[in-house]
């Protein structure tokens, strides 16, 4: 009778697997993964095709900041592993063809992370080529999962130079009241719009209004399509500050910054990224830089690849973008939804407060203050949880770091602990689950960037072999690929979970309890079919807590999902719950 009682209450929250096309965004759990620290599955492609030391080739695999040998077959070789993990979406960094070193002198470095592109029309050589691209998409398919490309439009790799600067590093931003549009490039006296609404465009003819710039003789035509080597198309003005209009017009550290509001570069990059939904039929864009283009291109650029989506019989394609924030500031995230209308962003605000409660350093409060804020978000709540939500990243720092670096001042044994419960939060609060690879098999970093790219098979550099991993005794020196590591484990478990679950895919999200200090923050999921709640508990604290909490009337009786629940309600709408101290429960109504 239980067992038929708990089927009963399992409600099936994606089609299946079959039917992949068919699933909502919020139906995935994304595994995210450089292609470069990932898995070599051919060994030839190690050097790109390049002859020369590492300065020539990129390759390095001694060095964080060169290319180690992982491509696009070593990734369709792990594609069990993956699944496994209860994945059911493949987010892959960038995988053109990139700038293979840059940099000043002894400070180069490689494009082993995708986002230094010359080609935007080839798969990067040090990967594999367009038919390894395809076969990866194809396997990832065939197993009813979803592949999700990483693209670029803000910048390219750094190939024109800007009179003054050394090495496209020192150079100062040069605003437009300075150096207007309007100095240079004007014929017969026309005014040339500084840039957002695509008048007068064919009045900039000279590209030198800020700097004078120029492209050294062997980079003349490296960047595919050859339009974007036309210096006309960039804006040229020095490095971003990330603040005002150079957040928008600046380099991202020393890059090319594309002139988005031109209507050429428009209709360009709607054409190179048209073309690999057309050839490749991807389920997904994320968008690298998402907040340092003009909202003017977003808002033709989104429809158009939906619609191109669409036709190539993909219904349900998920763009979101990449708005960066360190605070836990959701209207920074949401207001890219409401201007730019990007469809969704990568919400950073979730990745802070999960963060800061976990590691001890806020109440729990902060997590009702930020799910308070989900209207904020163009389509309110609806829009958050689609919302793909992540604890560390390859650019930020892995979880297990950033909690240390925001205030976590305990053992391993307890960070393991912390580690547990912060994901235990991700796959089942609202939002798209995304994980990040090797965070499943306790990498730790000591920082963001380099130092969070480490590799999952053998490593040989010396600064990752050292850290210590959480739950298992291997370092990053051997493969980490264990289906029987403890966080591999439990994250399969809670994938499991939720994808089984209407309620913790596509559920209203309710805060139940939260407070000023570390402790309990409960949450209930409703079914959206049948209104069945579904209880989530969260103690944050290093004590056990115990404590009423509302639910709805008629959830007078729960099974255990995970952790240890009640059995019945202590009384109409009130239950008492009792949560180890950094522990979990998922409770289901009957």
């Amino acid at each position: 009778m239980v067992i038929l009682t708990m089927l009963a209450a399992m409600v099936v929250a994606t089609p299946p697997a079959a039917d992949y096309r068919a699933r909502q965004p919020e139906d995935e759990v994304i595994y995210f993964l450089l292609p470069d620290r990932f898995d070599n599955g051919d060994p030839a492609n190690d050097r790109g095709g390049l002859k020369g030391d590492r300065l020539t080739t990129g390759f390095d695999p001694t060095a964080k900041g060169f290319f180690h040998g992982g491509d696009l077959k070593g990734v369709i070789k792990r594609l069990d592993y993956i699944q496994g993990l209860g994945a059911t979406a493949v987010w892959v960094a960038p995988v053109f063809q990139n700038k293979a070193v840059q940099g000043a002198p002894g400070h180069e470095s490689a494009g082993y992370h995708g986002y230094w592109i010359t080609d935007f029309t080839e798969a990067d050589s040090h990967l594999g080529t367009n038919k390894d691209f395809k076969a990866l998409v194809d396997a990832v398919h065939a197993r009813g999962m979803k592949f999700y490309m990483d693209i670029v439009v803000n910048h390219t790799a750094d190939v024109i130079q800007l009179e003054g600067c050394k090495s496209g590093v020192e150079c100062p931003y040069r605003s437009i009241a300075d150096y207007p549009f309007q100095r240079r490039g004007g014929v017969d006296g026309t005014p040339i719009n500084p840039g957002f609404d695509g008048a007068n465009f064919e009045a900039l003819k000279d590209p030198n209004y800020a700097y004078t710039v120029s492209i050294p003789p062997a980079e003349r035509n490296v960047k595919v399509p050859a339009w974007l080597n036309d210096p006309i198309y960039y804006h040229n003005r020095g490095n971003s500050t990330f603040r005002g209009e150079s957040s928008l017009m600046g380099d991202f550290f020393g890059l090319d910054d594309v002139y988005t509001e031109h209507p050429r570069v428009i209709e360009g990059m709607i054409e190179i990224y048209g073309k690999w939904i057309d050839d490749f039929a991807v389920d997904g864009f994320r968008i690298d830089t998402a907040q340092h283009v003009n909202p003017e291109f977003w808002q033709k650029f989104v429809p158009a690849m939906l619609a191109r989506a669409k036709g190539r019989g993909i219904p349900n394609f998920h763009i979101f973008g990449e708005v960066s924030t360190s605070e836990m500031d959701p209207a920074h995230t949401a207001v890219n939804t409401r201007v730019d209308k990007l469809p969704n962003i990568l919400d950073f605000a979730f990745g802070r407060a999960v963060i800061d409660t976990v590691a001890g350093q806020a109440g729990t409060d902060e997590l009702a203050k930020l799910f308070r804020a989900d209207p904020l978000y163009e389509g309110g709540a609806d829009a958050a949880r689609r919302n793909p939500t992540f604890l560390g990243n390859h650019d930020a720092g892995r979880f297990p770091a950033l909690l240390k670096i925001f205030g976590f001042k305990g053992d391993d044994a307890e960070l393991f602990k912390r580690d547990i419960l912060g994901h235990a939060m991700l796959l089942t609060l609202r939002g798209v689950p995304t994980i990040y690879s090797g965070d499943e098999q306790g990498f730790v970093g000591k920082g963001g960037d380099q130092d969070a790219r480490q590799d999952m098979f053998a490593s040989r550099v010396a600064t990752y072999n050292e850290d210590k991993l959480l739950g298992t005794a291997s370092t990053t020196a051997r493969e980490n690929f264990a289906t029987d590591h403890p966080m591999y484990r439990e994250i399969a478990k809670l994938a499991q979970l939720r994808t089984s679950h209407a309620a913790l895919t596509r559920g209203r999200q309710v805060v139940r309890y939260s407070q000023d200090k570390p402790g309990l923050f409960a949450v209930s999921r409703l079914d959206p079919s049948t209104g069945r709640e579904m209880l989530l508990l969260f103690n944050t604290s290093t004590s056990p807590v115990e404590q009423n909490v509302v639910v709805e009337v008629r959830s007078a009786q729960w099974d255990t999902l995970a952790g240890t629940c009640s059995a019945t309600a202590s009384a109409p709408g009130s239950v008492r719950v009792n949560v180890p101290a950094l522990g979990y429960a998922v409770c289901n109504a009957r």
